[in-house]
């Protein structure tokens, strides 16, 4: 018998376990893989992005905008960045306030591992859920492959789909579903595009090429007059598509039918810098300019495809000028869709957030029953958003259970 079971050893059952543990609450935690925190290790090139230091609601996607402040708001990064300080763990900051490990993301889960031991949370690993009931005392049975268990709080901590060679299930998903719970529809977030065949073919040469550049989603249906969403960070040519930073960033917002427009020049204005050059050097080849700003590969292989012939700048009339400046500003591949699960590194949808409390991510209907991470209807960009709002949601669900 437990006060709380937590189904999931990952970022936020952990950080739940932690905080019911100080409140003197007896934790189990079960884990079907055979280590904890995988995503957590294998995370930021394995140092681990684990938190930002600009975390704000707008920085998540969930159908109810308003439902990360109040968690968010309680336990902030600011929390998190104490408590990695308090155990030693030295860090660094990168672009856009990105916080890693110097050394190794194994020092964030040693540290979660350490706080839980702290405060007797049990762990059980390579312990698989055989099944589960809700009894009639408001508490909760759970069968597994290690016995049987029960307790007055459950908390699912089991993720999305995302990266299923780390062990991902749609566990949650069928646990929200058997209690008549909605799940909002999942896909792939933060994934590389794949492109169509054709293009794909023509663009592999780049492949391994990054540079910066603005990537913008534009909605199929513009009659929602929805707002243009743009990124603008590393945009990487692959042997399958489009990858990088940017890409990840705008992949969130991308849905099949709509349209990617991705600025390759975001700090030039190539229209001045065109006109400017054709009257100063007339005689220097549209290319040759270009390359000065980008990959000469990438000049050579999108002017061919554009059927733009590199020629001296005094040959080309303005109408042409203008096809130039479009292509490079204004470049429009053909997404032929996403990498799916396999590479994504979360899973957009999941519970509906209509369902929890935003205090405590107790299910309303079910009582004693919690969804905490990325089970839950809440993706953050890429740059420590999502690990961010499993420190916030595991912990103020650690208030609660």
């Amino acid at each position: 018998m437990f006060d709380v079971i937590i189904i999931g050893a990952g970022a936020s059952g952990l950080m739940c376990a932690i905080e019911a543990g100080k409140r003197g609450r007896k934790v189990l935690v079960i884990e079907h893989a055979k280590r904890v925190g995988q995503k957590i290790i294998m995370s930021g090139g394995g140092r681990c992005n684990f938190t930002n230091l600009y975390v704000e609601p707008s920085n998540f996607l969930c159908s109810n905008p308003h439902f990360v402040k109040s968690a968010l708001s309680r336990y902030t990064q600011w929390d998190f960045i104490a408590l990695v300080d308090k155990h030693n763990i030295a860090w660094h900051e990168r672009d856009h306030g990105q916080l890693f490990c110097d050394d190794s993301a194994k020092q964030i889960v040693a540290m979660l591992l350490d706080e839980a031991k702290a405060v007797n949370v049990t762990i059980k690993t390579q312990c698989e859920v055989l099944d589960h009931q809700k009894l009639a005392d408001d508490h909760f049975a759970v069968q597994t492959s290690q016995g049987d268990f029960e307790c007055q709080s459950l908390v699912v901590a089991t993720g999305g789909l995302s990266l299923p060679k780390l062990g991902a299930t749609p566990f949650a998903y069928q646990l929200a579903e058997k209690y008549n719970l909605p799940v909002k529809p999942t896909r792939a977030g933060l994934v590389p595009f794949t492109l169509q065949p054709v293009l794909k073919d023509k663009l592999v040469e780049l492949s391994g090429i990054s540079f910066p550049a603005t990537a913008t989603s534009i909605r199929k249906d513009a009659s929602k007059k929805e707002t243009p969403m743009s990124f603008s960070e590393a945009l990487l040519f692959t042997h399958r598509g489009l990858s990088g930073p940017v890409i990840l960033q705008i992949s969130n917002y991308w849905q099949a039918g709509d349209t990617i427009v991705i600025d390759l020049l975001p700090s030039q204005d190539l229209h001045i810098l065109l006109n400017q050059t054709q009257q100063d050097r007339p005689e220097l080849a549209l290319k040759t300019l270009l390359s000065q700003h980008l990959p000469k590969r990438v000049v050579e292989c999108l002017l061919g495809l554009a059927e733009i012939e590199s020629r001296p700048l005094k040959q080309f009339n303005e109408k042409e000028l203008q096809q130039v400046v479009e292509l490079f500003h204004q470049w429009q591949p053909q997404i032929n869709g996403t990498e799916g699960y396999r590479t994504a590194e979360v899973t957009l949808g999941g519970v509906d957030t209509d369902v929890l409390s935003s205090k405590t991510m107790e299910c309303k209907s079910v009582k004693g029953l919690y969804f905490v991470g990325e089970a839950m209807d809440v993706t953050g960009w890429l740059g420590g958003f999502n690990f961010a709002w499993c420190w916030s949601c595991g912990w103020a669900a650690g208030q609660a259970v």
